[in-house]
Formats: structure tokens, sequence, C-alpha cells
């Protein structure tokens, strides 16, 4: 039997420091709650789904189901442009068995984001993880970009996570960003849809070790603001795997959820704007 140990192959970022796992002993009784026990040794680098639109943060990884092949967010700090990659082009002849949809991890800095956001804001910013860290901006005509230095409002996102857990993202014009299909059945990402269906929908993942730190954050704070409402989309909840296939079109009621969610998140930028001005004038 070989000795060798088994190299892994997880990806590390610039500037990450190993954490070593530490065992817990059980009580007197021998019990501990298992989710605990299981959550206290999940290596905080683990790749998951979060369950909150407040826990998107930290490096992410953005994904969509397309057909045949699902597609990650990749950006190329060489040309600056966001690219649309085939993630079915990684898989390894020797493999025995390609990793599911959600299986699937980043294998290059190119498919991963770093997510920031202002204190108290429903907004978030994608900022490229590779290169000079450009953040992802959508003008009011639907392009989508990552060639800007500076945040501002085109640089903003709002997130909202579905209740199968797939996240839609929505700009400052109210419109969402989707995988559209344009002549010759090449893909492009846009910004200008006005509802959510099976193309504005993406698979996000996070690290661990982040949406444990957003849960502790929440568990400190007192009940008050909170991220984007969850859409209950109920019998309009129909997934289609395959272009052309149809559009899932959120019901009426939905429609209204979602205008919370700008006014809310309208609310807070006001907010926030005051109290600069506030602080500016202080100091004038």
């Amino acid at each position: 039997m070989s000795t060798d140990k088994v190299r892994s192959t997880k990806l590390k970022f610039k500037g990450e420091k190993t954490k070593k796992k530490r065992k817990r002993d059980d009580d007197e009784d021998g019990r501990v709650g298992s989710s605990k026990r299981r959550d206290d040794d999940k290596d905080p680098e683990t790749w998951v789904l979060p369950e909150d639109p407040n826990e998107l943060r930290g490096p992410t990884f953005i994904v969509h189901p397309s057909d045949p092949s699902p597609i990650s967010i990749n950006f190329n700090s060489t040309t600056n442009r966001v690219v649309l990659h085939f993630l079915d082009r990684d898989k390894v002849e020797d493999a025995e068995e390609p990793p599911t949809l959600l299986e699937r991890t980043p294998t290059d800095v190119a498919q991963v984001w770093v997510t920031t956001r202002i204190a108290g804001s429903p907004t978030i910013n994608l900022r490229t993880g590779t290169g000079e860290g450009k953040f992802l901006s959508c003008d009011a005509h639907g392009l989508v970009s990552a060639d800007r230095d500076a945040r501002g409002p085109q640089e903003e996102w709002t997130p909202v996570i579905m209740p199968d857990g797939m996240v839609a993202f929505m700009n400052v014009y109210e419109k969402y960003l989707s995988v559209d299909e344009v002549a010759g059945g090449a893909l492009q990402l846009r910004g200008d849809s006005e509802e959510v269906g099976f193309k504005e929908r993406f698979w996000v993942k996070i690290q661990y070790k982040y949406k444990k730190e957003a849960n502790e954050e929440e568990k400190k704070r007192k009940e008050g603001l909170a991220g984007p409402p969850k859409i209950d989309e109920g019998s309009t909840n129909r997934m289609f795997q395959a272009w052309g296939a149809g559009r899932s079109v959120v019901s009426h009621d939905d429609k209204k959820e979602l205008k919370r969610a700008r006014k809310e998140g309208r609310l807070a930028e006001a907010m926030l704007d005051r109290r600069a001005k506030l602080k500016s004038d202080r100091f004038c």
C-alpha cells in the first residue's frame, strides 16, 4: 500500500493563511449536536451556497446552468473583459466522473470575483479577483463590463435569492443580469432583463468562513434592517434546462416583493448619502 500523501487540488488565493482543523471532544454525556459538530469540522475554505443575501461576501464563484454546458462568469485580465467560460472544457480525460453542477468549484482565479458591500446596504459590488481589481458594472443600455477602478451607481447590484437557492442580480436600473443568446448561437452577458427567468438565475458559491462570519454578525445585531426579501414564486417556479424552452415569469405578488427590495435599497443608499453629507458639512 502506498504511503504517499494525496496532493490537494484546492484553489488557494494569494495572502490566505492555511488554518489547521481543530478536533472537538464530546461532552460528558458523549453528545454534541451533529449539525454543530459538522459545522465546526467544516473546512473554512469549503465552497457553499448562500442562504441569505447578507452572506454574499468574499471570494465568489458565479455559474449559469446553460445547456449543453454550464458556464462561469470569468474575467480576462489581459483584455480587461468579462468572459463566459464553458466549464465542460475543463474536464480531465482521466477523470472517472465529472462533478455535478453544484459540486463544481473554481479551478482558476479568473473564475473568482470578490464581493464587498457598504455596511447596512442591501447592494453589493463585484470586483475582479485578478488584475488590478475592476468592478463589474452595467450601463443604461444593458452593456456589462469590468473596466472601472472605482465604484458608483452602475457598479451596484442587489442580490435576490430565489426559493430554489439560485440568485438573481438586479442593477441600479432595476433590470436583471442575464446570459443572452445572440446571432450565431453565441452567448453574452447582458443587464437589461425585465423579469427573472431561467436566463437570469445563477448558482453562486462563497467560502464557508464568510458565510459563518455573516451569521455571527447577524446574531450580534438586534432585529432591524435586513437584506432584500426572498421571492415566493409559488406556481410560477418553472425551471427550463435548455435555450428556447420557455421563460419563467414571476407573479404579480412577486413583483411587489421586488419593488419593496428596490425601495429598501434606495432608502439605505439615501441614508448613507445623508450621513456622508452631514459629516462633510461638520468638518467644513
